[in-house]
């Protein structure tokens, strides 16, 4: 007799109660995990009821069912995208052809590498966040944290899933050593290197969610567009969840400038000291945190020219973002992409194949969609009367991976000695001052309806509830 009742303990629309040998196997990973995020997940969290929302199904009233839960109790699913029986490969040297069911033996080293990779970041990020709720600025804010974690949660069981269901042994032993890496350890760190940071505070996390998830997005909707089907399906879902990350990324900001900028009108000043004496966050140091977050997420996309970019793209195995709305034979050969070099002491474009630029292409449709959120907070300043823009610095900034890795250059873009950097570092990243004052105001604030100083209220609260809902019971 199984020790798991699947449709109750596993959501899923993958048939789960019928494939012994995948119940089989994941009867033998589930306690591993649970004993991960024993180990690993939200601190101090075990005796939490939470309101948390869990998918179901993935019609639109399953996959968003609301209720107070012990995240240790909550009900992890697998579930894909419906399937078209007829769906076609659209891009790449197969193009035309049948959409695979099953992994080509050609292709499985690149596919497993590329699902590894995947859920690799999903529970690195809940290990990053592990302490955040020690620290949380509101009951509103701690649930949002601790629904980003339980999804980061399904997402690994949704490429474990891929793994034990099309990857045999190896796909067991991949699943496993997702459990057993580390973010940040020294002898066993997770694979990429934006998520062995540290996320020490509530900005760095609302940094992290509003660019780092949004790397998610992007690496998601490309490999959305996969010929290997279950794969395409599983991360289309996982976008529906990805969005509500972002979302707690791009308001959480903007409520800390909305809050910065009511004290800036109060007081009468922009003067940093001041501004910090009150206990807002100033807007110089929020922009020097975006200049860290965002040039170490663009770092996620990969070097600027990549011979796997090209064969994961010629293989069908990961497509464009939003392939199918563009307009070109969908091949590429023969096409070609601007990139950045530096050369005799400036930034110069050179064209180069296309299809080994697909990273920057992707980099590139990704800092638009970055800009167009920092915009929006530039409009709460504007809305304030407070004559202030950030933006996002230039992509050739704090670069650690690519041809530009090795070149310093100014947010503005300007090729610059090592002299300059040093004398300026300071002005343009975090500095220890910075995150030992953002460290100073982390206390935790949890009675409903009540939130820290340095942060404003959201407009209104989660499902329809009230912002001061009791989004959290602590027993």
């Amino acid at each position: 007799m199984s020790s798991i009742n699947y449709s109750e303990k596993i959501p899923n629309n993958v048939n789960l109660s019928e494939d012994r040998t995948l119940q089989r196997a994941l009867e033998q990973w589930q306690p591993n995990f649970i004993s991960w995020w024993d180990d690993m997940g939200p601190e101090g969290s075990t005796d939490m009821d939470v309101y948390l929302r869990t998918a179901v199904s993935v019609d639109p009233q399953g996959w968003a069912s609301f209720g107070h839960v012990k995240m240790r109790d909550y009900r992890w699913g697998i579930f894909m995208n419906p399937g078209d029986a007829n769906r076609t490969i659209h891009f790449g040297d197969h193009k035309g052809e049948k959409a695979w069911d099953s992994v080509p033996g050609e292709h499985r080293a690149n596919l497993r590498r590329i699902i590894v990779t995947q859920g690799d970041t999903e529970p690195a990020s809940v290990e990053q966040q592990r302490h955040l709720g020690l620290t949380a600025p509101s009951m509103y804010d701690l649930r949002n944290l601790f629904q980003i974690n339980v999804e980061e949660g399904r997402h690994l069981w949704a490429m474990v899933y891929l793994l034990h269901k099309h990857f045999g042994r190896d796909g067991r032993e991949e699943a496993e050593a997702l459990l057993e890496r580390r973010s940040g350890d020294e002898n066993n760190p997770r694979i990429l290197g934006a998520f062995n940071e540290a996320t020490p505070d509530w900005l760095s996390f609302f940094m992290f969610t509003y660019f780092t998830d949004r790397d998610g997005k992007y690496q998601l909707c490309a490999l959305a567009e996969s010929a290997f089907d279950p794969l395409a399906r599983t991360t289309k879902f996982m976008l529906t969840e990805e969005a509500h990350h972002m979302f707690v990324g791009e308001s959480g900001i903007s409520r800390v400038i909305q809050r910065t900028a009511q004290k800036m009108n109060e007081l009468k000043t922009d003067d940093v000291g001041v501004l910090r004496n009150a206990g807002v966050i100033d807007l110089p140091t929020i922009q020097r945190y975006i200049n860290f977050h965002f040039s170490v997420t663009i770092d996620l996309f990969g070097a600027d020219e990549s011979s796997n970019a090209a064969t994961f793209y010629s293989s069908g195995l990961k497509g464009r973002y939003e392939e199918g709305k563009r307009v070109d034979d969908h091949v590429l050969k023969g096409q070609t992409y601007k990139v950045l070099e530096a050369r005799n002491g400036q930034l110069l474009e050179k064209e180069v194949p296309m299809l080994n630029a697909l990273n920057e292409v992707l980099r590139d449709d990704y800092i638009k969609d970055s800009i167009a959120g920092v915009n929006r907070w530039n409009k709460v300043l504007e809305k304030a009367g407070i004559p202030v823009t950030l933006s996002v610095p230039h992509k050739a900034f704090h670069r650690n991976i690519g041809a530009l890795s090795g070149v310093k250059v100014s947010p503005d873009g300007r090729v610059v000695s090592e002299a300059e950097w040093k004398a300026n570092v300071d002005r343009w990243l975090p500095s220890g001052g910075d995150r030992a004052f953002v460290a100073s105001l982390m206390g935790r604030v949890v009675e409903p309806g009540k939130f820290a100083n340095w942060i404003a209220p959201p407009v209104m609260g989660i499902n329809r509830q009230p912002v001061d809902y009791e989004y959290v019971r602590f027993n």
